[in-house]
């Protein structure tokens, strides 16, 4: 005789053997989905890993809520540390997550490349405790790390990519690297790009321009969209040249900008490239009197101290910032840069450390709005059975920052996060630098302000 494996359940809740065609399949559906869940959960504490990424955290009592940081300290050393400090001071000045604290653990060094992204997105994704990441510093690591952690359903908040690809062209259509769970408080470069096109033609009264990238997101993504801006005001690109990053000789484009005869050159390098750019373009035989724009890797005293640099246009974010107040924490830039200074005896030298504070703020009130508390049932506390936690399921996570964003200022302004991540004010100065005993970039006259 068969045996019936339901012969135990109370009536009603089976109406015979599994298999049968008289069982309650809802029921049988809801045994063995629990069944599997315990499978998976005796798995996981047995350190084997889940082919599925991990939909819900739960933090419980006494454990801390788990994001982390993934900056670029090798190449981008300033940039870098000032952005870290401001995400821990953020992350002390937000005083956790309804009661629990937040641990960012130790950073991850992406180096601006590729394969150190990929390696940091790694280490990161083998937590299943980890919420979000505050980065990465430059667009060339987000390219990669954004498809690793979209899959494993973490969430990203950057200060400083700011390349089109990793969200979207402005107009409805998503980057070719855009993923879910990617958000950025910079701006999209393709703002920047409009607002150098529009200086160069309707102010500086430029009609034949060149332009220069090292095949870099960043890099390529400015280049490519000043050039379809200046051509829409009715510009011409006579030249576009590509160098490889670490090039130090500029000889071989410079002739080629020289003989297209250009009114000015757009540079949207890093500053390795960038600087030996500007001194040898300065007095460069057929390039005598043509204006040159960078954008914001520029704004660095290493540049503006050179007196090559004298005369160029740069493109940037907002740096004048006394008029915004973070709406989480009630700090203003003044208040925030003051601590840093305090906290660590320099000010804050990068042009992206407001935007550090309000992503790692972004991130956690996000966290905050999509976490449930539980306070688990009477019968364990009686027993002396922690059970207390906190449950924060990830993807309902992406969402919370897009609803907190809505109503959201931080020291940059007001931000707020469209289906593509994009949640920067969009404003640009460019600013002129005319002097190379001024080196502090807060100090740049600026000359056009892209609204």
């Amino acid at each position: 005789m068969a045996y019936n494996a339901l012969r135990w359940l109370p009536t009603g809740f089976a109406a015979g053997p599994l298999g049968h065609p008289c069982a309650d399949r809802p029921v049988i559906r809801w045994l063995m989905a629990g069944f599997v869940a315990g499978i998976l959960v005796v798995a996981a504490g047995c350190g084997r890993s889940s082919p599925w990424p991990v939909s819900v955290v739960e933090v419980n009592e006494g454990q801390a809520v788990q994001i982390r940081a993934v900056i670029s300290f090798d190449d981008l050393p300033g940039l870098s540390h000032s952005e870290y400090r401001a995400i821990k001071l953020a992350i002390e000045d937000f005083h956790g997550v309804l009661g629990y604290e937040v641990e960012l653990g130790e950073p991850l060094d992406s180096a601006c490349s590729r394969e150190k992204g990929r390696e940091a997105a790694r280490r990161i994704i083998e937590d299943p405790q980890v919420l979000g990441i505050v980065g990465t510093s430059c667009s060339v690591a987000a390219v990669v790390v954004s498809p690793l952690v979209s899959a494993a359903g973490l969430s990203m908040v950057s200060p400083s990519n700011t390349s089109p690809v990793l969200t979207s062209d402005l107009l409805g259509n998503a980057g070719s690297d855009y993923h879910p769970g990617y958000f950025r408080v910079s701006n999209n470069d393709l703002h920047k790009a409009h607002a150098a096109a529009e200086l160069a033609y309707y102010r500086l009264g430029l009609r034949r321009m060149a332009s220069i990238h090292d095949g870099d997101p960043y890099t390529s993504g400015l280049a490519l969209g000043f050039g379809a801006s200046f051509r829409e005001h009715g510009g011409e690109v006579v030249s576009v040249g590509a160098i490889e990053k670490g090039t130090t000789d500029m000889s071989d484009v410079l002739a080629r900008f020289a003989s297209a005869e250009p009114d000015g050159i757009f540079f949207p390098l890093f500053l390795d490239e960038g600087l030996p750019f500007v001194q040898q373009a300065f007095g460069f035989d057929g390039l005598e009197g043509v204006t040159l724009i960078a954008a914001e890797s520029m704004l660095s005293s290493e540049f503006l101290s050179v007196p090559e640099s004298e005369g160029v246009y740069i493109a940037g974010p907002e740096l004048e910032l006394g008029g915004y107040r973070n709406v989480m924490t009630g700090r203003d830039a003044k208040s925030v840069a003051s601590a840093l200074e305090s906290a660590y005896g320099e000010p804050p030298s990068s042009t992206f450390w407001p935007h550090s504070y309000d992503a790692a703020i972004l991130l956690l009130a996000g966290i905050q709005r999509a976490a449930v508390a539980q306070e688990g049932n009477p019968l364990t506390r009686l027993l002396g059975l922690a059970d207390k936690k906190l449950v924060i399921d990830r993807l309902a996570l992406r969402q919370a920052i897009r609803d907190v964003s809505s109503d959201f200022q931080g020291l940059t302004g007001n931000l707020s996060c469209d289906q593509f991540g994009d949640c920067g004010t969009g404003r640009v100065n460019i600013y002129h630098h005319a002097d190379s005993s001024i080196t502090d970039s807060a100090e740049l006259p600026v000359v056009y302000r892209f609204p």
